[in-house]
């Protein structure tokens, strides 16, 4: 049975359109006016849905200068987590609103919850998926309470080995959830692309038997459209306004005109993936009569035998096929044929 995940009005399945993501994160700058704005920016560019990240930095860490707390290694260096996430953090007062704001454009609202408080009140919100960040996959505690909600969910699976994986998978499918879509995901930002290994995406949907996807935080929309050709249908991608506005994910999202380009490129992608196919289709019949087939290229007289000189195989295809050349060869024609005449079964004795 073919896996299909429903979210709001969509369905998602292998043969679906990819249901495209604007993930805000913190690109809102503690602007509430700012984060309508990305939504309808969102709405503008095409996507599906637009994903929030539902978390305090007292829930998702602690206050601390130890070195445990700082920061390396990464585009953030040197700041504490609580820190980047005091900054980053969406009030959760604006998630309601913003979810009414998404759904009068006609956009999907759902969130990463990073605690159970944070599930708690996704649930009063009416949320209708959950969202795992890679880096909660291994919090099973975390992942038993989203199941308990029974709803589907995107588990994005960066750093997580495949019994990982499997243990995430588990939680849900132990708890009657059976809508499950895994990302292939790189916790690197940005992300190079030779470290992205797209190859894991229709490996994930085999392996499981989910639907798969991206998310992806690369600095260009290339490998979103190449998830697509691969088999994925699911897309994560940041959104900004502007990255020149700053901000502590600006610096590895697109800016609205690109998210809109990116959405363009991918439904072309599906359009040209098409389904397995053989044989001339509507716009190819035309150019049947570029195909080769037999006609007289020179004048021959009734009774006279069929040569390799006066018949051959040339353009265009109004002929006979050229496979039987060799078998007419030496067979005598009915009436006089004029150079230029396709050849037929009915003008050979």
């Amino acid at each position: 049975m073919k896996p299909l995940i429903t979210i709001g009005n969509k369905v998602i399945s292998h043969d679906s359109p990819t249901y495209i993501v604007a993930e805000l994160s913190g690109n809102h700058n503690q602007d509430y006016n700012r984060a309508v704005k990305l939504i309808e920016a969102a709405k503008e560019a095409g996507a599906d849905a637009v994903k929030l990240q539902t978390y305090t930095a007292d829930t998702i860490t602690i206050d601390s200068n130890n070195d445990y707390f700082k920061l390396k290694g990464t585009a953030w260096k040197g700041r504490t987590l609580y820190d980047l996430y005091k900054e980053a953090y969406t009030p959760w007062e604006w998630q309601p609103k913003l979810k009414i704001v998404a759904e009068k454009l006609g956009l999907d609202l759902f969130s990463s919850p990073f605690d159970a408080t944070s599930v708690d009140f996704l649930e009063l919100m009416n949320v209708s998926i959950y969202k795992v960040a890679s880096s909660e996959i291994t919090d099973l505690p975390l992942l038993k309470k989203i199941a308990q909600t029974k709803k589907p969910v995107v588990i994005s699976t960066g750093m997580a080995t495949l019994g990982e994986i499997d243990d995430a998978v588990s939680v849900f499918r132990d708890a009657g959830v059976t809508e499950i879509i895994l990302l292939k995901c790189t916790v690197a930002y940005p992300t190079e692309h030779k470290d992205m290994n797209l190859l894991t995406i229709p490996h994930l949907a085999a392996t499981f038997g989910v639907i798969s996807g991206l998310s992806d935080h690369s600095l260009s929309y290339e490998p979103a459209i190449s998830s697509v050709a691969l088999g994925g249908r699911f897309i994560e991608k940041h959104l900004t306004l502007s990255r020149t506005d700053g901000g502590p994910d600006a610096f590895f999202s697109l800016e609205p005109e690109e998210f809109g380009l990116m959405v363009k490129a991918v439904r072309r992608t599906e359009e040209a993936l098409g389904h397995i196919s053989y044989g001339a289709t509507d716009s190819e019949k035309i150019a049947r009569e570029f195909r080769r087939s037999l006609f007289v290229v020179e004048d021959i007289k009734a009774g006279e035998e069929i040569t390799y000189k006066n018949v051959r195989s040339i353009r265009p295809g109004h002929g006979m096929l050229p496979k039987y050349l060799d078998d007419i060869i030496g067979n005598k024609v009915r009436k006089d044929l004029r150079k230029g005449t396709p050849l037929n079964w009915t003008l050979i004795e």
